[in-house]
């Protein structure tokens, strides 16, 4: 039963068609993981807080600086040198209080990322390098973890959504490794904050909608925001990469 605080503060959402009380007791139940609470982790955290997701866990071990700000925009001026967890916890808690925050001042390694993804369900990978989201995508895949990635360079982003069993991951996708059009670092080309904030805010979407069972996700789908001539672009993928060197059943990944 929501109480009438409930009611009242997500009534927005609970008038959705296909929602309603029971999509909002799914969210207060649920469990996510975000993993980096910087660009695209600002937004997904902002979001997941608001719209009711029951306990959040936060992975940074990050401070911030000045350069971060027009892009991360949980975190404020007045937040510079304090650790980015810290930061995204009070911010949540101002948003939301009745909302348990998990932190963990930790840098994501395999030696950790076991532990850390054991009490979570849904991954959200927020971090801005392709050798982290190549290990977050393995070990979501072993553990049996849902996960919505996105990536953004630049003024373009890309976000999909991985089931493991069910759907494409991202070496069925790239077997070859990281992708061309993000071979760069934001640090070396930069970044426009506002697409992050696009890529950040379809993330949470795709959070909302895989634990209330709204709509469809992006598997099997990456969807690519280009903020320079406001276009978006689908690629759609088969399904399943049958010589995919991680989910195939020829495996060449394994994930201790």
């Amino acid at each position: 039963m929501l109480s009438n605080e409930q009611l009242k503060r997500y009534a927005r959402q609970i008038v959705l068609p296909g929602f309603g009380a029971e999509g909002q007791y799914k969210l207060l139940s649920a469990n996510v993981l975000v993993l980096g609470a910087g660009g695209l982790g600002s937004t997904v955290l902002l979001h997941l807080a608001a719209s009711g997701i029951g306990k959040i866990g936060i992975v940074d071990y990050d401070k911030i600086e000045i350069s971060n700000l027009h892009r991360q925009i949980i975190h404020f001026t007045s937040d510079i040198d304090k650790l980015k967890i810290l930061s995204a916890s009070e911010k949540i808690k101002n948003i939301n209080p009745e909302i348990q925050v998990v932190t963990y001042d930790e840098r994501l390694t395999e030696s950790n990322i076991k532990n850390l993804f054991k009490d979570y369900e849904i991954i959200v990978d927020g971090l801005d390098n392709f050798k982290d989201k190549f290990l977050i995508n393995d070990y979501c895949c072993k553990l049996n973890k849902k996960l919505i990635h996105a990536g953004v360079v630049g003024y373009e982003g890309q976000v999909m959504t991985v089931l493991p069993g069910k759907s494409a991951c991202l070496r069925c996708i790239f077997p070859d490794g990281e992708p061309s059009d993000f071979k760069q670092s934001c640090k070396d080309i930069g970044v426009l904050g506002a697409c992050v904030g696009v890529m950040g805010a379809i993330q949470a979407a795709e959070v909302i909608k895989l634990i209330t069972g709204a709509g469809d996700l992006l598997e099997n789908r990456i969807l690519k925001y280009n903020a320079l001539n406001s276009r978006f672009y689908e690629f759609k993928i088969p399904g399943k990469n049958s010589k995919c060197p991680l989910c195939s059943v020829k495996s060449k990944i394994s994930c201790n």
